[in-house]
């Protein structure tokens, strides 16, 4: 891999409306250059989410961006090719994926779904904010993983790794 190469990531869930749009914000964003990010889900929605529209507002990333779409999208010959695939729900993980073309890395990084938290608006918005930080927390430490310096076997290991850290705190006041 180049010094300067620029990493497709795909992110994963079934509805495409929350935890894989934010984490597309957040690694386009935060990746300053060095990612082209994109999300979709199994089973999309249609819609993202208003409260996920509000936490990605904050990355400064181009609402007009957003749209929940289908992986099928990104499973046909003419997408992009993609470096790296992130399933961001336990739901999409267990699911069947299509093959995806080039054989992009894979790794599980789950987080819970804050579009089912129920309640006021307040309430949900809190659970919004919560697994938005969580999920800036995982694409953080992706970021500290030396790509261009590391193998194929070792990057996949270092994905994996990323969606093993312990995020459950994060957010959370005491």
């Amino acid at each position: 891999m180049t010094e300067h190469q620029k990493y497709n990531v795909l992110f994963l869930c079934t509805g495409n409306s929350a935890r894989s749009v934010m984490a597309e914000a957040l690694l386009a964003t935060l990746g300053q250059g060095r990612f082209q990010t994109f999300s979709a889900g199994s089973r999309p929605t249609g819609k993202v989410n208003p409260f996920a529209i509000e936490q990605v507002a904050k990355t400064g990333y181009a609402l007009s961006n957003l749209r929940s779409k289908s992986w099928d999208e990104f499973a046909r010959p003419d997408a992009p090719l993609m470096d790296f695939i992130v399933t961001v729900c336990d739901q999409a993980a267990g699911e069947v994926c299509p093959l995806w073309p080039g054989h992009p890395s894979s790794a599980h990084w789950g987080f819970y779904d804050p579009a089912a938290m129920e309640g006021t608006d307040e309430t949900k918005r809190a659970a919004f904010e919560q697994v938005f930080q969580q999920i800036k927390h995982r694409v953080e430490a992706f970021l500290e993983v030396p790509l261009e310096r590391l193998d194929e076997a070792a990057i996949r290991a270092e994905l994996q790794w990323v969606g093993r850290i312990d995020v459950t705190a994060i957010g959370t006041t005491s």
